[in-house]
């Protein structure tokens, strides 16, 4: 590879961070059950070495993901647990994500249900997961709700709009300097009638209501088949309002599959408008790039390494399209050109450069083989596999 193509994916790399979650290390399932993994993560400081696992193999997931009702037990009081796992295992808090869909008390929604006591209860957890933010030096709160209806005339949409702008003004007025609220939207499930925030447009409405700190979260399977989420990110690029992703793949819905296993041309058509908004504009997109994504088969770490691995390859490809030629190719109409400049970077093999790369870094070139060959994986076997085994679940 030309020595200018080899820098622009050396540059690349070199900022390119991903975070990973806390919940893709636990036993995850379907509606209809759970298969157990002896090796899963049974508590938070599981999550955390696991993580670290990744991390220390790849070099470029630092911070963790947290969702509050599974790793704060304790609300606001788990956060010097959470910062003496993050000293222990060298992985940083990352995004807190508030958990308003478990509850029985949600079953009719959070901050759109039509009891006042329970919008409150929604809303004293969305302040208490800002404060374990503050106290963790978390940057992001995470927020993404199940409310909605499965019935016609059963929801008054309209108020329940208004309650959602009321309630997330009043959470962004809880933010320290420097947070954000990201606000996720999803078109359906586990509401099939109508979801509160069912789109991009209904997610940029509420983050402009809410206040300056509040952006949007793409996630990359809350979209319906043939969405143009590129698109997408273009536009709330240019609006400033994108504050990040959750990345998986799909090939029906929500699957949340591995990333890039089904269609990894469309993450990086988004890489790709990202990394071109950038060159355009001069500067850099501050955007938290989080997987998001349930392993239910899958080795909880394998399936971690493989996505940042898969990552790190499209974001590489994506870093290989010269702005300056396409803009040309788009001023004189040239379709074939434009196209092909796409296409080509794509079809290019940057493994072999990522590899120098991990090399200049002290990593190993094949972060899976290593992985593979630490002894790790039959580690946390050993001493998790009973404690999983009582762990068992089924849909009835």
């Amino acid at each position: 590879m030309e020595a200018h193509k080899t820098r622009k994916i050396f540059d690349a790399l070199d900022s390119f961070r991903i975070e990973l979650p806390s919940w893709g290390f636990a036993n995850t399932g379907t509606r209809f059950g759970k298969f157990i993994q002896p090796a899963a993560a049974t508590t938070t400081e599981e999550k955390f070495s696991d993580a670290g696992q990744v991390h220390l193999l790849t070099g470029v997931c630092p911070t963790i993901a947290l969702h509050v009702l599974w790793d704060c037990p304790e609300g606001v009081h788990s956060a010097d647990a959470i910062k003496k796992f993050s000293d222990q295992y060298g992985i940083l808090p990352g995004s807190i994500n508030p958990n308003l869909f478990q509850g029985q008390e949600y079953k009719h929604g959070s901050f759109g249900n039509p009891d006042p006591a329970i919008r409150q209860r929604a809303l004293q957890h969305t302040k208490d997961s800002i404060e374990i933010a503050r106290r963790v030096h978390s940057r992001d709160i995470s927020m993404w709700f199940a409310d909605g209806s499965n019935y016609p005339g059963t929801a008054n949409i309209r108020q329940r709009k208004e309650w959602f702008k009321e309630l997330l003004k009043q959470s962004h007025g809880e933010l320290s300097f420097g947070q954000r609220l990201l606000i996720e939207y999803k078109p359906f499930e586990p509401a099939f009638y109508h979801s509160d925030i069912g789109d991009w447009g209904m997610a940029l409405a509420l983050a402009a209501a809410a206040g300056p700190q509040a952006k949007v979260l793409v996630d990359t399977g809350h979209h319906y088949q043939a969405q143009n989420i590129e698109q997408i990110v273009a536009w709330l690029l240019s609006e400033n309002m994108l504050g990040g992703f959750h990345f998986n793949d799909r090939r029906y819905a929500d699957d949340d599959l591995t990333l890039g296993s089904i269609d990894p041309y469309q993450v990086f058509r988004i890489f790709h408008e990202i990394r071109f908004f950038e060159w355009e504009t001069g500067r850099r997109a501050d955007l938290a790039y989080m997987v998001d994504q349930s392993h239910n088969l899958k080795g909880k770490i394998e399936a971690m390494i493989q996505t940042v691995t898969v990552a790190q390859e499209l974001f590489s490809k994506a870093a290989l399209v010269d702005g300056g030629e396409l803009t040309m190719a788009q001023n004189n109409c040239d379709l074939v050109g434009a196209e092909s400049l796409l296409q080509d970077a794509f079809a290019t093999d940057v493994r072999p450069v990522i590899q120098e790369w991990r090399d200049s870094k002290a990593l190993p070139k094949s972060p899976m083989e290593a992985f593979r060959q630490s002894g790790y994986l039959e580690r946390i076997t050993n001493e998790r596999a009973a404690r999983n085994a009582r762990n068992v679940s089924s849909y009835a």
